[in-house]
């Protein structure tokens, strides 16, 4: 064999190499779903004590009643802590802990508090999240440069996940119903607990969520996403506009502001990695936990473990709490925040060379069951520990899904932090019969709807 046929058969063995990379499972291995793993992929079993139960389907649509408001009763109120993890007895749970949180009881070592419950393994998924799961595993695989997804139906494109990266497409791709009305609150309080309370009313669908659904003109769009700002009064009436893309190299995300004061839309690049929002308290690409584009990370699988994460937050979510009950200086008030044991993937994200973040590396931790961030430790750019986040979790049993009652950055440097998704003093929250359509989400509409 000649150099050209060496150099011929070379790039044939990488190229088959990789197409088997980025590929799809096979049937065998897609069989699995269902039987010793779950619908969606995570094991079926408990753990070897059994402090992390067998998963039995989640809870029900009807485990529990739903008020006026939209809130959720607490299928798990009886419950009462194991034990609460101190600043004084950390070390003895530090192999369940990350070391973000070993960082917040370093930081505020007199308040900072995990007050650990009984593990419950309440997700449960419809059935058109379980058929899509199932189709993807045998069908989707990664475009491109893994920026991007093929062949990809609705949500969970890789239930047997084989890397980082397509762990972090479940997480970024993860139901979360199929339309999606709110109005929430942010603050962003000072060191001595001081905060002023940011309103947002948001609005998100999915293209199957919509009215008007095309799978032909909307076949590229994973969401649609807009958030207007109701107050403070000086950021009333701004408006964002985010059209998510399902392959990013083939289009990138969509955005555009419309800013009230000089009412005028226009395209917003800068949404995204790590532009600063709420009060430079995280990244664009922080919020929901980690969202976007990955391509400026290479992606580390390390494997799973069992930690510590929040989780069945109804507490947190409780009607009878008021804002100030909640936001403490430093952190949540620890007396509302509920964590479990659970199984997570363990996911590194390090900066590519030449590439550009204020987060040199990035340490995710995705719960098995809903495919959702549940801790993040964000890192600068001279490697030292920078923020923590952490998602506060719970079953919107009733349609089905799992999502977020509050995420919280922390600064573990300054010692501030921000929260986003209270709802606790709001009369309703949660539309999830909202009528969509996706002249909804045009620029057009943000003009409409952007008044101060």
């Amino acid at each position: 064999m000649n150099n050209k046929q060496w150099l011929q058969a070379g790039c044939l063995t990488l190229s088959l190499l990789a197409g088997q990379v980025m590929a799809a499972v096979g049937a065998d291995q897609a069989a699995r779903l269902g039987n010793e793993l779950t619908p969606i992929g995570a094991e079926k079993a408990g753990n070897a004590d059994g402090s992390i139960p067998a998963w039995t389907g989640g809870l029900a649509p009807n485990a529990g009643k739903v008020d006026a408001g939209g809130f959720l009763a607490d299928p798990y109120a009886a419950d009462k802590p194991l034990f609460t993890i101190t600043a004084q007895n950390a070390s003895q749970y530090q192999d369940k802990l990350t070391p973000g949180q070993l960082a917040m009881f370093q930081r505020f070592p007199d308040s900072y508090r995990i007050p650990v419950y009984p593990s419950h393994r309440s997700a449960s998924y419809p059935q058109t999240v379980i058929d899509a799961a199932k189709k993807n595993a045998t069908a989707t695989s990664l475009a491109e440069g893994g920026n991007g997804l093929n062949n990809f139906t609705m949500t969970v494109p890789f239930p047997i996940p084989q890397s980082g990266l397509e762990v972090i497409w479940n997480h970024v791709t993860r139901y979360r119903s199929n339309a999606m009305l709110r109005t929430t609150a942010q603050m962003n309080p000072q060191t001595n607990g001081a905060y002023t309370i940011s309103y947002m009313k948001e609005q998100f669908a999915f293209p199957f969520g919509l009215k008007d659904y095309d799978p032909a003109k909307m076949n590229n769009i994973l969401y649609y996403f807009r958030q207007e700002i109701l107050s403070p009064p000086r950021r009333a009436g701004s408006v964002m506009l985010v059209l998510e893309t399902i392959d990013q190299v083939k289009e990138p995300r969509m955005a555009w502001m419309y800013n009230a004061g000089q009412r005028r839309v226009r395209r917003a690049p800068q949404v995204g990695y790590d532009s600063p929002g709420a009060e430079g308290m995280r990244t664009y690409d922080d919020f929901d936990m980690f969202n976007g584009a990955p391509d400026r990370y290479d992606w580390k699988l390390v494997g799973k473990k069992e930690l510590y994460i929040p989780y069945n937050s109804f507490a947190l979510d409780s009607p009878t709490l008021k804002y100030d009950d909640i936001v403490k200086p430093g952190h949540l008030n620890p007396d509302h925040t509920r964590y479990e044991l659970h199984r997570v993937w363990h996911v590194v994200a390090t900066l590519k060379p030449g590439q550009r973040h204020i987060y040199s590396k990035r340490d995710l931790y995705i719960d098995e069951d809903s495919w959702q961030i549940a801790e993040a430790d964000a890192y600068d750019g001279r490697g030292s520990l920078w923020r923590v986040s952490e998602g506060h979790a719970r079953p919107f049993y009733d349609q089905q899904f799992t999502w977020l009652t509050a995420e919280t950055h922390y600064d573990v440097l300054s010692g501030r932090y921000t929260v986003s998704g209270l709802r606790n003093e709001e009369k309703s929250s949660y539309d999830f019969a909202v009528q969509s359509s996706s002249n909804d989400f045009t620029p057009n509409a943000l003009r409409a709807t952007g008044i101060r």
